[in-house]
């Protein structure tokens, strides 16, 4: 079995997005076709208020997914399907615009550093114009896999014959959330087809045959291969996703992702004059 070296190392930078939160792009400034079928991951969260109270107030989405993650603190949120609640930490919620929906994440102020995270799939063109669909993942219901010095959260795909929290996901792309301590090796199996990437928010990582280190904050994106082989030297904890890339067009405006720029023009269109709601 081909053990994945790395391809690319990502360190992101700082932007501001919604009303004014200060956050980290990871991925976002580059070629869709490298990271296909993933288009954003931000990482979220200060341990100053200011720089994340003003949230994200009502916007649109359409042709994409999006798939926030806490770790710390509380986001509350509110779309046009009529869902309404509060995520919190270790709580994730999945969201498939399809053919659109106006929602809103706004952060809670919290004691300490708030932080989580947000990945944008992009959606094939047979599912861009989809029924939305959104799915509050609890923390308590998100399948473990546990194993020496290695714990693992499944919160989509499957890992190891555990299916994750959240099921009958375009695609059924790979999310999952590894704590590994001090001195211990993972492992981890994925369809060489697929596209992987790793981002590592705590600790240090030793990858792939060549043993390369790498530090907190870093998102590793990986040749093609089947077996990711990671070890750590102090406690660690990264989010590995991988997914089947689609091979589409990409046309990507703000938070519309379709397939053509025509495409593009009929939803902001439909957006000014009202009728941008299908569902």
């Amino acid at each position: 079995m081909k053990e994945c070296r790395i391809k690319k190392v990502l360190t992101g930078r700082y932007v501001m997005e919604g009303a004014g939160v200060k956050l980290k792009r990871v991925i976002g400034f580059g070629d869709p076709e490298l990271t296909d079928p993933f288009l954003l991951f931000d990482h979220f969260g200060s341990d100053n208020p200011e720089d994340y109270l003003r949230g994200f107030p009502w916007h649109p989405h359409r042709g994409m997914e999006t798939m926030t993650y806490m770790i710390r603190g509380e986001v509350e949120h509110g779309d046009s399907l009529g869902n309404r609640g509060v995520i919190g930490a270790g709580d994730a919620q999945w969201m498939t615009a399809g053919s659109g929906i106006i929602h809103q994440e706004m952060p809670l102020k919290t004691e300490g550093a708030l932080k989580g995270f947000q990945l944008w799939v992009n959606l094939p063109k047979i599912d861009k114009m989809c029924k939305p669909e959104y799915r509050d993942i609890i923390s308590g219901k998100i399948p473990l896999f546990t194993d020496k010095g290695v714990t693992v959260k499944i919160l989509s795909g499957e890992f190891r014959g555990v299916k994750g929290a959240a099921q009958n996901i375009s695609g059924n792309p790979l999310y999952i959330d590894v704590l590994l301590e001090a001195d211990n090796e993972f492992v981890i199996d994925i369809n060489s087809e697929y596209n992987k990437f790793l981002y590592l928010y705590e600790g240090n990582i030793i990858c792939g045959p060549d043993a390369e280190n790498t530090d907190t904050g870093s998102m590793i994106l990986f040749e093609n291969g089947e077996r990711l082989k990671l070890k750590s030297d102090k406690q660690a904890r990264f989010i590995i996703f991988a997914g089947k890339p689609l091979k589409e067009p990409v046309a990507w405006r703000g938070p519309i992702v379709m397939n053509t720029e025509e495409e593009l023009d009929i939803a902001f269109n439909e957006l000014d004059h009202g009728n941008f709601i299908k569902h």
